[in-house]
């Protein structure tokens, strides 16, 4: 007789146990991460970009690091940080809505009463769900700190929306005019003719003359004006070359009423815009003085090319820094020199964010700028001096400077010893070198008689 075998049930699978992955490498790298793709992004893929592109990159950079936490944690590790979804979803919208839209300079600063309460309530959210669902070393010393971080940034944000709103209006002694619907500022004083106009170079505004223009003003009009987007005069509605600051310059003499011609005295790249300007009004330009100023072979100078790119890029940055309020920290220092009221008026505009983003647009056109400059082979025969500061430059700036007072057979070329770039604007004694050559240019348009070497 047979007896029938059992056969032997089969065994389920053994559960299998969930996987305990690294979750701080996970964490640490995907902010650190994160921290260098804003990094790349905005010195790298969008340097030297607009305002509101370098605000995108950085960003959209900061969201996929937020991204890489959720969707790696959940792949590699028990502990899922799917929270991690929100930041990177707020960060990546914001940068998108910022690409998409193009906020101008006004709207810009508006933005800046509403983003930092935004930061403060992302920062506490991270906060409160790493706590609940992250066990990790990460937590105290990377997360945490990221979210303090945020969280200053925010408040800084706040800080300089305040300072830019109650920041002084336009100084007393100049006033706006009307170019074609925005405003550029004009400051003059002083009598006689011909009116001296003098042109800053970049970073530099009206208060950089405060030595000059007063000694200059003894003997005739001096007159000293904010280009487009920098000190008080409004943006342009786009980045302006040469010929579009020769024109500004000349409908804001025209509508301020001051009579040409002009003797034009320019420091650094000052010099070359009224290089473009005497070129494209001749009849308006009586005279000409270039201190220590750029030359239109500006980029075939030794080095100068890589110089430009590598500021290009991380002066694009300096907008967004003062966004967070970074402002009068990072770029409020320098012209020490000057007078107490001008050197404050100086630091205090030039470190806002409308003001560094007006600097970044002028910069973004410098080899345009000095293209165009090119074109200038002479001067007609007018007065020309050349001030060249004697101290700080290579033998190649001294050549360039020689080629300059070639410009006009009526020239002279004077270096003023011991003194540096800055010194002839910001040096009391310097800077009454440069009055002093600025005097004799208008007497040499006055009496006709030729200037002494």
């Amino acid at each position: 007789m047979t007896v029938p075998t059992a056969t032997p049930a089969t065994s389920p699978p053994a559960p299998v146990a969930p996987r305990r992955g690294p979750i701080g490498r996970v964490v640490a790298g995907a902010l650190l991460g994160g921290a260098l793709a804003a990094l790349v992004a905005v010195l790298v893929v969008a340097g030297g970009a607009a305002e509101h592109v370098i605000t995108a990159a950085a960003l959209l950079g900061f969201a996929s690091g937020w991204a890489v936490l959720a969707a790696a944690s959940a792949r590699f590790t028990d502990q899922p940080q799917r929270w991690a979804l929100v930041p990177a979803a707020v960060l990546g919208a914001s940068g998108l809505a910022l690409l998409l839209f193009a906020p101008g300079p006004a709207a810009m600063a508006s933005l800046g009463w509403g983003w930092p309460g935004l930061l403060l309530i992302l920062a506490g959210f991270i906060a409160v769900r790493a706590r609940r669902s992250l066990v990790s070393w990460t937590r105290a010393w990377l997360v945490y700190p990221v979210c303090a971080v945020i969280a200053l940034a925010a408040v800084g944000g706040v800080v300089g929306t305040v300072r830019a709103a109650a920041a002084p209006g336009v100084p007393a002694a100049g006033q706006l005019y009307d170019v074609g619907g925005r405003g550029l500022y004009l400051e003059c004083i002083g009598t006689g003719s011909p009116t001296v106009v003098l042109t800053s170079g970049a970073g530099e505004h009206t208060p950089s003359w405060a030595w000059i223009a007063p000694a200059v003003a003894q003997d005739t009009r001096v007159c000293s004006y904010d280009r487009a987007g920098l000190g008080w005069s409004d943006p342009a509605p786009h980045p302006q070359d040469a010929v579009d600051l020769a024109e500004d310059l000349h409908t804001l003499l025209a509508a301020a009423d001051v009579p040409g011609p002009y003797v034009l005295a320019g420091h650094s790249v000052g010099g070359v815009y009224d290089l473009v300007f005497a070129d494209r009004y001749p009849a308006d330009v009586a005279g000409v003085v270039l201190v220590d100023s750029s030359s239109p072979a500006q980029f075939s100078l030794p080095g100068y090319a890589g110089e430009y790119e590598l500021y290009r890029r991380i002066s694009a940055l300096y907008p967004s820094l003062a966004r967070l309020g970074l402002g009068p920290i990072a770029f409020g220092g320098g012209f020490a020199g000057l007078p107490p009221g001008a050197r404050d008026a100086e630091r205090a505009v030039g470190a806002s964010a409308a003001d560094l983003r007006g600097q970044r647009d002028e910069w973004s056109q410098l080899p345009v700028v000095f293209r165009q400059a090119s074109a200038r082979t002479d001067l007609g025969g007018k007065p020309l001096l050349v001030l060249t500061a004697g101290r700080g430059h290579d033998p190649s700036w001294f050549r360039a400077q020689d080629a300059l007072a070639a410009l006009s057979p009526d020239s002279a070329h004077r270096t003023v010893g011991g003194a540096s770039h800055m010194d002839l604007l910001q040096d009391e004694h310097a800077a009454g070198a440069t009055a002093q050559g600025i005097r004799d240019v208008v007497e040499a348009v006055r009496t006709g008689i030729p200037l002494r070497p």
